[in-house]
């Protein structure tokens, strides 16, 4: 197994299954709190949009290339 590097980007699939699963697991435990499954549905696509919008945030706020040391970084 490799390990990857700093500057490995992650692909959309990733983003996209992350999201997944924290939509399914808030659905489930919305579902087995009020036992309505259009209120978890809904829940559940709220949360899988949110962590996506997150995700996809702070990939944007990373930068691939290398700074130089005598510059600062925020011009």
């Amino acid at each position: 197994m490799s390990n990857p590097t700093p500057t490995s980007k992650l692909g959309v699939r990733v983003y996209l299954t992350l999201s997944a699963v924290a939509g399914l697991i808030v659905g489930l435990i919305w579902w087995g709190g009020v036992r309505r499954i259009e209120d978890s549905l809904i829940a559940g696509g709220l949360t899988f949009i949110i962590v996506l919008v997150v995700i996809a945030t702070f990939a944007l706020m990373v930068k691939d290339e290398p700074a130089p040391t005598n510059e600062p970084r925020l011009k």
